[in-house]
Order: structure tokens, then C-alpha cells, then sequence
């Protein structure tokens, strides 16, 4: 299966937002932090679900494991959402997460060592 990347989950959201204009809030950077509390709502669904039934069944239990796959696909559409509200591109969000990731190497490293 192939990988399922930024550039196809915010081609997939455009496509949504296009059909919904009519429909939905704009994608502009006014409706950016409403895109952000939906995203959290949705984090607290997905945080319900480990919560309510545990860790373990969140992930051995097919049903309760397929309803946590499709909240966190939720959580990644509201996300996909505030980077078209602000205008962030993938390569924009990759070279900022790369650059977080080298500093957060060694950021707890022991400068004694």
C-alpha cells in the first residue's frame, strides 16, 4: 500500500471544502481557530475511547479499534483544515518538523557525556 501523505490528505480536504462551500464556515485564517477547537473535540473523542474501554482493547478489538482509526482521521482532517486556513504548505510543515526533530535529539542530552 502506498504511503499516505500531506500533499494527498490536503488535496482530499480541499476537495471537501470546495464541495461544501455553500455549506461550511470558509477556510481563511478568520475560521483558523475554529478549525483548531474542532480538532481538539475531536482529540477528546479519541481520548474517550481509551479512556472509557482502555489501551489495550483500543487496540485488540477490532470494532473499538476501528472507531479509534476513524477519530484520529477526524482529528487529521480538522488538522489538514488549519493548514489550509493558514496557508502551510507540506514542504513548509516538513522543513519546520525536521528542524524540530534535530533540536529535540539532543535536547536532553547530558552536556557532561
Amino acid at each position: 500500500m502506498k504511503d499516505f501523505g500531506m500533499e494527498e490528505m490536503l488535496a482530499m480536504q480541499r476537495a471537501l471544502q470546495d464541495k461544501y462551500k455553500d455549506k461550511w464556515e470558509p477556510i481563511c485564517t478568520a475560521t483558523g481557530k475554529n478549525k483548531l477547537l474542532w480538532m481538539i473535540g475531536e482529540t477528546g473523542e479519541v481520548i474517550d475511547i481509551v479512556k472509557k474501554h482502555g489501551a489495550d482493547a483500543a487496540v485488540s478489538d477490532p470494532e473499538l479499534r476501528s472507531r479509534l482509526v476513524e477519530e484520529l482521521a477526524d482529528v487529521l482532517m480538522y488538522y489538514n483544515d488549519v493548514l489550509l486556513c493558514y496557508g502551510i504548505s507540506p514542504e513548509e510543515l516538513g522543513r519546520s518538523y525536521r528542524e524540530k526533530f534535530t533540536r529535540n535529539m539532543t535536547r536532553w542530552e547530558d552536556p557532561e557525556s
